[in-house]
């Protein structure tokens, strides 16, 4: 990526789409990118953040991220924003008056859709937002027009004074495809914010009054889209269908049905019904193929337009020609009957955290303590609903786990008076929307014991930076949160504040069971760094003694991957009572010294190896 940023000349390039994105931004003159990590949008703000010409940030959601570019369009600038689905439900307050206000410099937000849930709790269709708040869309279908689409989004936004969305999926961000570029940035004048409440000030006394703006630009944007060069007619010798879609679903409807004609929309929302009606004409039978809410299927019909779509597509998941191969097929009286592939069963994978995740002492604490309902959020930490631990009973959306916790608590029946409610969060999460939760619990007395993961970074999506790390986006210093200071200020007493090296698992599960107990909230923040980060220390690795193993399985208990079962042994008492007995080892190749397994053998059988004139200590990082 270094050569693209450094490329001054017009070139080409193998690109992601995220990369595309970032290339575009530079080109068209943007001073100032916000985002939140969400894959698969992360690498959207990474690649920006390599330009000394933008300002870059990592803000701590998204709804912040979009207000950050708002203000900087305000102030003159161009401006982007960007996220992945969920965190345009966080951004929607923002950007929903913003569209009814309009933008000065140009606004531009990429959200990426994660279609077929590779890394998501939801699947939801971002194009939605245009429709809802009155925004144009362009949806780029490769990397080559997410480059184009985004500078053309930042002409459109300035020309009409409004914010534009870029949908992007994972089939785009990820993907790599030759971008041709100019080279060229071109530097915007910066005009300065120009004071005019009525317009910036959106009372209901001033909003009233764009109303009927916004009505009249969506009718000027309905003409652009029709006339706009992004919805392009690819001519097919097979009339007897024809097909419109976006995206990436593009790319699979022409690589399946080759000699159909095809509307591609660039340009989606608002929808050229002119043109599609049109279009319509010229076929036999007219399909929608689109990713993956029927929002242009429904939209045709109400034009009056005989269309097929969701009646013969699957709403979820990506339209790939194995999907859209069989259900295509029937409607062109050819049926079709589904390859007799060979079935090759793989052995399961399922995810598990890492060697040495700080998570795991937590983890290991819940799974040994009985009574107790624990509400999860999104991290990597959500992996604690999974197999060793089973420790993780709901998981919703970001933030979510302390308010849910808190209603549970108020909710609780007869069935649950004897438990105990536990929430789980990590720093950056909390940062992102948990301490609003904390705080709402404290100030109507709720009864939870919250475990705040601090591993020092944005896990899940690659360890990025957040206002507990030290550092921003840059790896330049910035100032730290301590934790235990915030939950003091939201209202937590003293007391009830307790830091923890989760590497001590005597000392994590006797502090879990103690606060459970506590009649009044409590907060349990955890202190290692992230495994994968540099702030991670590695010490020599540890291994089993088989003299000494006695087959417990305890360290298996643990759920660490550099541990595994190296044979099981079936032995009968006198009582005729049969017992399993599990036998681990350790990859030494994996293994990072934590020392964690250690304390769950009691005969003593995980050791390191000594090495001659050196003493190794293990202390919790600040």
């Amino acid at each position: 990526m270094n050569a693209v940023v450094h490329a001054k000349a017009a070139s080409r390039h193998l690109l992601s789409g995220n990369e595309a994105v970032a290339r575009a931004a530079w080109e068209a003159g943007v001073r100032v990118a916000a985002a939140y990590p969400g894959t698969p949008a992360t690498e959207i703000l990474e690649y920006i953040a390599l330009y000394p010409d933008i300002y870059s940030e990592w803000s701590v959601n998204e709804k912040v991220a979009v207000e950050v570019a708002i203000g900087a369009s305000l102030a003159g600038s161009r401006a982007l924003a960007a996220m992945k689905h969920v965190g345009m439900n966080v951004a929607s307050d923002a950007f929903m008056t913003q569209s009814l206000a309009g933008v000065v410099g140009g606004l531009v937000i990429v959200v990426a859709d994660d279609v077929g849930l590779s890394s998501s709790q939801n699947e939801q269709d971002s194009r939605y937002w245009g429709r809802f708040g009155h925004l144009p869309i362009l949806e780029p279908a490769d990397s080559q027009e997410a480059y184009a689409m985004v500078k053309q989004a930042f002409a459109l936004s300035e020309e009409y004074e409004v914010p534009v969305i870029v949908r992007m999926t994972t089939r785009v961000c990820h993907v790599k495809a030759m971008v041709e570029f100019t080279g060229e940035r071109i530097e915007r004048p910066v005009t300065g914010f120009q004071k005019n409440p009525q317009r910036w000030v959106m009372t209901p006394a001033n909003a009233k009054p764009r109303l009927p703006l916004m009505h009249e630009r969506d009718r000027k944007l309905r003409a652009v889209s029709e006339a706009s060069d992004l919805n392009e007619t690819f001519q097919g010798n097979d009339q007897r269908i024809g097909f419109v879609t976006s995206g990436p679903a593009f790319m699979h409807v022409r690589e399946t049905f080759p000699n159909a004609p095809v509307l591609k929309l660039g340009f989606s929302c608002p929808a050229p019904l002119d043109k599609i009606c049109a279009f319509a004409d010229t076929v036999d039978t007219l399909v929608v193929v689109e990713e993956t809410e029927p929002l242009l299927e429904i939209e045709i019909r109400a034009a009056g337009v005989a269309v097929q779509g969701k009646n013969v597509l699957p709403r979820f998941g990506e339209l790939a020609p194995s999907i859209l191969r069989p259900a295509i097929k029937p409607l062109l009286g050819e049926p079709y009957a589904v390859p007799n592939r060979a079935q090759t069963d793989v052995f399961p994978r399922p995810p598990t955290m890492c060697a040495s995740c700080p998570h795991l002492g937590p983890y290991f604490a819940l799974s040994h303590i009985r009574n107790l309902n624990i509400i999860g959020d999104i991290g990597c930490y959500t992996l604690g609903a999974g197999h060793p631990w089973n420790a993780l009973d709901t998981c919703t959306c970001m933030g979510a786990s302390l308010s849910m916790a808190h209603g549970m608590d108020k909710g609780r029946g007869a069935s649950d008076e004897k438990k105990h409610i536990v929430a789980v969060i990590g720093d950056s999460t909390f940062l992102h929307m948990g301490m609003q939760g904390l705080l709402n619990m404290i100030y109507n007395r709720g009864n939870v014991t919250v475990l705040l993961l601090d591993n020092r970074s944005v896990g899940m999506t690659g360890g990025q930076e957040n206002p507990g790390t030290g550092e921003n986006l840059h790896g330049l210093p910035a100032p730290r949160v301590d934790f235990a200071k915030l939950a003091e200020a939201l209202g937590v007493r003293p007391e009830r504040i307790r830091m923890v090296d989760p590497y001590e698992l005597p000392t994590m599960v006797k502090l879990v069971r103690e606060e459970v107990k506590m009649e009044e909230p409590s907060v349990i923040i955890t202190n290692r760094p992230c495994s994968l980060t540099d702030r991670f220390e590695r010490f020599k690795p540890y291994e089993v003694i088989d003299e000494q193993c006695t087959g417990c399985g305890n360290c298996i208990d643990l759920g660490c991957p550099a541990i595994f079962v190296a044979r099981r042994e079936t032995v009968t008492a006198k009582s005729g009572k049969s017992k399993e007995l599990v036998f681990a080892r350790i990859d030494t190749n994996a293994c990072t010294g934590c020392h964690m397994c250690v304390e769950t053998c009691a005969p003593e059988a995980i050791v390191q190896p000594p090495t001659p004139n050196r003493v190794i200590r293990i202390q919790p990082h600040a």
